[in-house]
């Protein structure tokens, strides 16, 4: 922990961290639902084009930048990585349900 963050978790009391982590999370559900509108609108697009749900080389493109955003901000890699596979199963899941 850096002492600039070390001084703000000085300056917060602990109901205040909290709320700030409640907020966090209420903003990474809101983007996971923003994702996944966007994957079922690619999903919708592929069926209608004959294209197949999986598309590896799209899969790996994805996972190379969640690695990249992970390093640039200081976030361990394999978690990032392993939250994304995680995003990218659920997508195609619901893409073969839908067809």
């Amino acid at each position: 922990m850096s002492q600039d963050e070390s001084d703000y978790a000085e300056e917060m009391n602990l109901d205040e961290l909290r709320d700030e982590i409640q907020s966090i999370d209420r903003e990474i559900v809101e983007l996971i639902a923003q994702r996944t509108y966007v994957a079922d609108t690619i999903a919708q697009v592929k069926d209608e084009r004959g294209l197949p749900t999986t598309d590896e080389e799209q899969e790996q493109a994805v996972m190379d930048r969640a690695g990249e955003n992970a390093e640039q901000f200081d976030v361990d890699s394999n978690l990032v990585k392993a939250i994304f596979r995680l995003l990218i199963e659920l997508n195609k899941v619901e893409q073969r349900e839908s067809r």
